[in-house]
């Protein structure tokens, strides 16, 4: 983008504010990305990439609980939430950037 195109938007309040929700997002999903990226290697059979949060455990061996283990653990310190027993079945059946919107209305509270 260039910056004669950003101006206009900068000039108003919700041009700002949807800068800055997408900066937030972006970089939401961006650190996501990353502890998704390093739980999925842990298991060849997630080779492939299909950005869907369940891939960060075994899909060969499920998991019995998924609240308290690693990939969430990292989620929580990344973003500093909380991630309970209810949220955590939620954000593994979704795909990152859903999750990633998911955690930003965690932060907010």
């Amino acid at each position: 983008m260039s910056g004669a195109f950003l101006s206009p938007v900068l000039n108003s309040s919700k041009g700002e504010r949807h800068i800055s929700i997408m900066k937030t997002f972006k970089t939401t999903y961006e650190t996501l990305y990353r502890i998704y990226d390093k739980h999925r290697r842990k298991y060849r059979e997630n080779s492939r990439d299909s950005k869907q949060m369940c891939l960060m455990w075994s899909t060969d061996d499920l998991p019995d609980v998924i609240e308290g283990t690693e990939p969430f653990c990292d989620i929580e310190k990344a973003f500093d939430i909380c991630i309970d027993d209810d949220a955590a079945l939620d954000l593994y059946d979704m795909k990152l950037e859903e999750a990633a919107k998911r955690i930003i209305e965690m932060q907010k509270g």
